[in-house]
């Protein structure tokens, strides 16, 4: 008897066919790079940021004439058990302040002429509550996951990702708890700001939801079905498009990497075309980064959220680019280079 199908076979079948970094273009850029007015590796990690986009875009002149900020919006029954400083009515209402241009990745998407997506993925109807069934059913996580992988269509050629949702650090507690064990405390941060009872009982929660599906956790998808939520299927698929597409990724904070971090478990090499924006202040997001193996680009002590930290680090890759693509050979500026003097 065949065994029967499962939902997340086809996201199984993409991670193996992902495609690798382009040498040749990367190659190119450390070409280049020699020829530049300024001694080797002068410029430390912008010369990595400029190698590291043209690789990944497959191209030997990189770009970033459409990077975009995509945020992902949902709701989490877990928000009931009182783990959050805020209802989740918040989740719309920043929404709408995203819609009219008041919120901080309006501003920071505004400095750096980043375009800005939200998706609202069934902001009505939450999640289940993780302490007492998975959040979601296989089939509607793998249409989530899917529904990510469809949201950055168009001709991006750098992706922010990010992320709304009130109870959503409780769920990324959950994950890093069920993906990399410890106890609860190792993961749980204060989130929006929360009260030393609310704390308790978002400790509380993430060790329940871990014990009651525990036996299921070996499966990074079953555990991002069971513990995630909506958003974190759906940037988990928008990472998985932007490698299938050639777009590098930038990961923003503490909620954004636990979408990474389940890729990172199906295969360590799905994470390769994607750089830390920053370090976030929330919780254990230091010691995600290093499990990830990446180094983030800032740390601002921020913990916002929405694709905010992500966004800013495009600023350090848009001067990466620039130095690369606009500064003058030693030929050019008829400088003498090092062998020349």
């Amino acid at each position: 008897m065949l065994a029967e199908a499962s939902p997340f076979d086809s996201i199984r079948n993409l991670i193996a066919l992902m495609p690798q970094a382009s040498e040749s273009a990367a190659a190119a850029v450390r070409a280049r790079q020699a020829e530049l007015t300024k001694p080797q590796g002068s410029l430390g990690r912008l010369e990595e940021i400029a190698e590291f986009l043209a690789a990944w875009q497959g191209k030997p002149i990189p770009s970033l004439d459409r990077p975009l900020v995509a945020i992902f919006a949902a709701n989490h029954g877990v928000a009931a058990k009182g783990v959050s400083a805020y209802p989740a009515s918040v989740t719309r209402a920043m929404m709408e302040n995203f819609s009219s241009g008041g919120a901080a990745i309006n501003q920071i998407c505004g400095a750096f002429g980043l375009g800005l997506k939200v998706f609202d993925l069934a902001l009505d109807i939450p999640t289940k509550d993780i302490t007492q069934e998975p959040a979601m059913e296989a089939a509607a996580a793998a249409a989530t996951f899917a529904f990510g992988m469809e949201a950055i269509a168009g001709e991006v050629d750098l992706l922010c990702i990010g992320e709304m949702g009130i109870g959503n650090t409780t769920i990324a507690a959950a994950i890093y708890h069920g993906l990399y064990g410890g106890v609860a405390e190792d993961w749980v941060g204060r989130g929006t700001g929360v009260d030393d009872g609310a704390l308790t009982r978002k400790i509380a929660a993430v060790k329940a939801a871990v014990a009651l599906h525990g036996p299921f956790l070996d499966d990074p998808l079953e555990l991002m079905r069971r513990l995630g939520g909506r958003e974190i299927a759906a940037m988990a698929g928008a990472i998985v498009a932007a490698r299938m597409q050639n777009i590098p990724v930038v990961l923003d904070g503490y909620v954004a990497c636990a979408a990474a971090a389940i890729l990172h478990a199906l295969d360590p090499r799905a994470l390769d075309h994607c750089l830390a924006g920053h370090v976030s202040a929330e919780g254990a997001h230091g010691e995600v980064l290093r499990r990830l193996g990446k180094k983030p680009l800032l740390d601002l002590g921020m913990r916002l959220g929405e694709g905010s930290g992500a966004a800013l680090a495009v600023g350090v890759i848009k001067a990466a680019l620039a130095c690369h693509t606009d500064m003058a050979t030693f030929a050019e500026a008829h400088v003498a280079g090092k062998d020349e003097g």
